[in-house]
């Protein structure tokens, strides 16, 4: 991270805050962190600083803090958004690259939407590997597409580490981007249905009141 911007970050935390922040010192351990917290039922967005101060986040959220966190440790602080049909809601991931191949970290209310090893040779294999544990309550497979990758370094100007003034400036940017499917039509149409162990198994622990509530 540049210098100015991580100083900018870090005078705004408390000494206790600091040594937390401090000891995110990979992937793995930022993940471990976003996994301790609880998930937010809110809609509002909270900037990474304001997920320190608040002890919360939902999967905006949490990207958003995954890209600082690893911008911290020498990442670009880049994120990808999943797309679904308009029976669930999308799925924010902070991406990061390990020696060429891809991984994720992600904050979600379901088990099976959140780390991911950088072992994945494409973006696209690592999507991927979401579309199983990519699913609504209705036990239906969603995931149908993702964006190209957005750097969040173009929105420094607006402070988005540490204000949550203009985050909705990144959630429109995020709706402009280009999208990449991934199922044809016929693919869509032959899907099976989530079997109820997986669907168990992928609410455990979630949030219900933070959960996408499909109609038919």
């Amino acid at each position: 991270m540049n210098l100015k911007k991580k100083r900018a970050l870090e005078s705004l935390l408390s000494p206790m805050e600091v040594q937390i922040v401090s000891g995110l010192t990979s992937p793995a351990k930022i993940q471990a962190y976003l996994d301790k917290i609880p998930y937010s039922e809110e809609e509002a967005y909270r900037c990474p600083l304001a997920v320190i101060r608040d002890q919360k986040a939902h999967c905006f959220d949490g990207a958003l803090f995954g890209a600082a966190m690893l911008r911290r440790i020498g990442h670009p602080p880049v994120i990808v958004d999943m797309l679904p049909n308009d029976c669930d809601d999308d799925h924010l991931l902070a991406i990061f690259k390990v020696d060429g191949y891809w991984g994720a970290i992600a904050k979600s209310n379901f088990s099976g939407l959140r780390y991911r090893e950088p072992i994945f040779r494409t973006r696209r294999e690592l999507i991927l590997s979401y579309f199983e544990n990519f699913f609504n309550l209705l036990g239906e497979k969603t995931l149908r597409a993702y964006t190209v990758p957005l750097n969040l370094k173009s929105f420094d100007s607006l402070n988005w580490m540490t204000s949550n003034e203009h985050l909705d400036d990144i959630a429109d940017r995020l709706d402009e981007l280009r999208q990449v499917k991934i199922l044809s039509r016929k693919m869509v149409k032959n899907l099976a249905p989530v079997d109820e162990r997986s669907l168990a198994a992928g609410l455990l622990g979630s949030n219900q009141a933070g959960l996408f509530k499909p109609t038919r």
